[in-house]
């Protein structure tokens, strides 16, 4: 019994006597007869937040779970399951799952999205926060509005709850980087991707993967992978990519500056990269490889080239596209790249777009989650250093502390900073960010560049962006209150 964790003096029969307890009293017939009637018909079934429900989307029956009709009452010819797309990956999934319903809508289909910034149907913003996991899922596929389900599929869900659908038409996955290592298991990056590659499951052998041809440990593992793929890569001689057309496969490609379908030994020319207003001109190069990602998913739906290409040639002319994800803002004479950069890998990204961009000073905001490991966390102020920046601010990430004392993720950020040759005069340490953001602005002057790696604030951050434009604010004007 010490063994469990029941501590002395505690005995394993009574135990199990009020296991079963338990057990009876949480037996419900019902719901098994309508989970075994919904699955013997190929449909999603879902329980949770107090409902239960078979089918999806438009095609979704809800009931209260506490008044479950009988299995042989229900009129299952009414019940379907809409088209499904699950997106993984390490970097890009928020990205490119805005990019997927964007181009659903300019099909004329009504896109439900989840993401870890909340929750979309159509237009229209349901509900804010982490929603990446199934109780986000479940809000999208229980909306009658919905025809096109896209949810963001984040790993920490997939750890804690397993995926939030047993089928699935799609699923992409973007890219395998080191982050949240040591959690749950997953200790090296093989361990992620295989962590990423379980959205496969959803698939079966009618689904289709999409997969990145330039990562290496998703290439690696492909090969067991029993559902269709289709590739995407930013280089047009990949022999992944080559050797997949050669067989009648199909891929997403950049060729010559344009994004190329490729199916066998047709080519279906779908955009200029230099039309996409997410690539900034082709120097975004992670969101050129989103943007392929974009169109592979999206041909995987079903929805053609000329909304995919509309889509791809609108999404992100307005911040409103993509919140928080490479935002370019003028403001007072200064230059604002906003992006919600989280690990090495995505910070790496930011200050490859960040270096294109001529400025007389330059100024990154960042910060850290406390799940990290202390070496993760220092790695991610050596990405950023690469820029080098004129100041350094470095915020608290309050609602992130995962387990870390307040103030100890910044000391690591600032003390690698200090390690790598920023002048203590360079480096400032704040609160959250919207504290960080106004820090940054105050130092600001006509002609510098502010990278602000923004996360916990994001939306009250566009809101002073928006009022210190509306008031035509300039860079060393007093900041209002």
């Amino acid at each position: 019994m010490s063994e469990l964790g029941l501590g002395p003096g505690v005995v394993f029969e009574d135990q199990v006597v009020a296991l079963r307890k338990t057990i009876t009293a949480e037996r419900n017939p019902t719901l098994v007869a309508l989970h075994d009637a919904a699955r013997a018909r190929g449909l999603t079934f879902l329980v949770g937040e107090d409902q239960v429900s078979a089918g999806s989307g438009a095609g979704a029956i809800v009931w209260p779970a506490e008044s479950l009709p009988d299995a042989g009452t229900v009129d299952w010819l009414r019940i379907h399951d809409i088209p499904v797309a699950l997106v993984t990956g390490s970097n890009g999934k928020t990205t490119v799952v805005r990019l997927l319903g964007a181009m659903a809508a300019a099909a004329d289909r009504t896109p439900g999205m989840t993401s870890t910034d909340g929750v979309t149907v159509g237009s229209t913003f349901i509900v804010e926060g982490d929603f990446s996991g199934p109780s986000g899922a479940r809000v999208v596929l229980r909306s009658a509005d919905v025809e096109t389900a896209i949810l963001e599929t984040a790993r920490g869900g997939i750890l804690r709850r397993g995926l939030a659908v047993n089928r699935a038409d799609v699923a992409v996955i973007t890219n395998v980087a080191a982050d949240h290592l040591g959690e749950f298991g997953v200790e090296s990056l093989a361990d992620l991707a295989e962590t990423k590659l379980l959205v496969a499951k959803a698939l079966g052998t009618s689904g289709t993967l999409v997969l990145n041809a330039d990562d290496p440990l998703l290439v690696e593992r492909s090969g067991r992978i029993a559902a269709p793929l289709i590739w995407f890569s930013l280089d047009p001689a990949s022999t992944v990519v080559k050797r997949h057309l050669e067989a009648g496969g199909t891929a997403v490609i950049e060729e010559r500056g344009r994004i190329v379908l490729a199916q066998g030994k047709h080519r279906s020319d779908v955009a200029s990269v230099a039309d996409v207003p997410i690539t900034f001109g082709g120097t975004a190069r992670h969101n050129v490889a989103n943007a392929l990602a974009g169109v592979a998913g999206a041909t995987a739906l079903g929805i053609g080239i000329e909304p995919i290409a509309r889509a791809l040639q609108r999404f992100g002319r307005e911040v409103g596209d993509n919140p928080g994800r490479a935002n370019l803002l003028e403001l007072g004479g200064t230059r604002i790249l906003l992006d919600y950069a989280h690990n090495p890998h995505g910070m790496a990204a930011l200050v490859g777009v960040a270096q294109t961009f001529p400025a007389r000073r330059r100024l990154v905001l960042l910060g850290q989650a406390g799940d990290r490991n202390d070496e993760a966390i220092r790695e991610l102020a050596r990405a950023a250093w690469t820029l080098q920046p004129d100041r350094v601010v470095v915020k608290e990430m309050d609602q992130y502390l995962r387990g870390r004392a307040l103030g100890e993720v910044p000391a690591l950020l600032a003390d690698e900073f200090s390690r790598l040759g920023a002048p203590d005069t360079a480096i400032s340490r704040v609160g959250p960010d919207l504290e960080g953001v106004r820090e940054a602005l105050a130092w600001a002057r006509p002609g510098d560049l502010l990278v602000l790696a923004v996360h916990q604030d994001r939306r009250a951050v566009l809101r002073l962006l928006g009022r210190l434009t509306a008031a035509n604010w300039q860079a060393g004007d007093p900041l209002p209150a």
